[in-house]
């Protein structure tokens, strides 16, 4: 089975590699592109369901597809809350398997992608010097330029020097888009005094 589902794979393009035990898979080194995991419910020394809760508690986030001949609907439900991306019964169609696969690459590709871009979001904040981040902060969670003023002891004119200078190393075209990267990076703080009850 194993073969025949790395076989499958590669017949569409897909560069597949099988493991026969868990620890071959987790101390293998995986493609920094995207990848999921064709998972047996039954393997030699463990099952299926516990790779897949190790995995989540690491935090990894490598999309997963069960296969078993052993199903019941706990065990499938049981997965499926856990984040796997399809659970199928043999005998399946290789086609079945194909789609879950394609989906599965398909959702990998886009977390990468929004990793970079969120690594790149972080790398330009961490770029910026303390009272741009001050500012930027202050100015995303809807406080006035005499307010950021006031609070950080400059002059308006020097807020807007900040903030002008927030936004283009943030590479944000409009203060909207500011904002949105400022919520994206966690760094708006409320102020309880503006809050209503």
């Amino acid at each position: 089975m194993n073969e025949a589902i790395c076989l499958l794979a590669r017949s569409v393009g897909v560069d597949a590699q099988g493991f026969l035990n868990v620890q071959d898979f987790l101390t293998c080194k995986r493609s920094a592109g995207p990848s999921c995991l064709v998972l047996d419910i039954r393997l030699r020394g463990s099952s299926g369901l516990a790779l897949q809760d190790l995995l989540k508690s690491e935090h990894d986030p490598i999309p997963v597809i069960f296969v078993t001949g052993h199903a019941d609907i706990p065990m499938s439900v049981r997965a499926m809350k856990a984040g796997a991306i399809d659970f199928l019964t043999k005998p399946f169609r290789d086609q079945d398997l194909l789609d879950a696969i394609a989906i599965s690459l398909e959702r990998d590709a886009a977390r990468l992608i929004q990793e970079r871009q969120d690594n790149d979001v972080h790398v330009r904040f961490e770029a910026m010097v303390e009272r741009e981040r001050e500012v930027m902060a202050a100015a995303a969670a809807g406080k006035l330029s005499k307010q950021i003023a006031d609070e950080l002891g400059i002059s308006e004119v020097t807020v807007r020097v900040y903030r002008s200078s927030a936004m283009r190393k943030m590479r944000a075209n409009s203060f909207a888009e500011l904002v949105l990267l400022a919520h994206r990076l966690g760094i708006v703080v409320k102020d309880d005094r503006n809050s209503l009850n």
